[in-house]
């Protein structure tokens, strides 16, 4: 059974960086589809990006375009968001989701593989 952990989550100040890992273990990802998602308090669950893995082609949602990248590493079992001039209105918790096939979907309720999330705070 395929089992996602997340980490890299942490307090950066605004304008800085954090990269955030989504490792596999259990199966391979090279079935999958992998996203990002967030959720703020109060708020729902909202898609930030995915890649696929066959072919690496990636979407992201508009609030993120320009500063987030979502990459892979076949060797490793991972993927990575790398978020770059984050903002005050980036923190949440950041889950990753792995959905069977090479189709990428924004909607959460495609994926069915989730991992505990990671915490990212942005400070002003």
């Amino acid at each position: 059974q395929l089992q996602l952990v997340e980490s890299g989550g942490g307090l950066v100040q605004a304008g800085g960086s954090l990269r955030l890992s989504c490792a596999a273990s259990g199966r391979t990802f090279n079935t999958y589809t992998v996203g990002w998602f967030r959720q703020a308090p109060g708020k729902e669950r909202e898609f930030v990006a995915a890649i696929t893995w066959s072919r690496g082609g990636t979407r992201y949602a508009d609030s993120v375009k320009g500063r987030f990248t979502i990459s892979r590493d076949n060797a490793e079992n991972t993927v990575y968001l790398q978020m770059n001039s984050l903002k005050p209105e980036d923190p949440a918790v950041y889950y990753c989701a792995a959905r069977s096939g090479s189709a990428i979907s924004i909607q959460k309720n495609a994926y069915d593989c989730w991992g505990q999330g990671t915490h990212v705070t942005v400070s002003s």
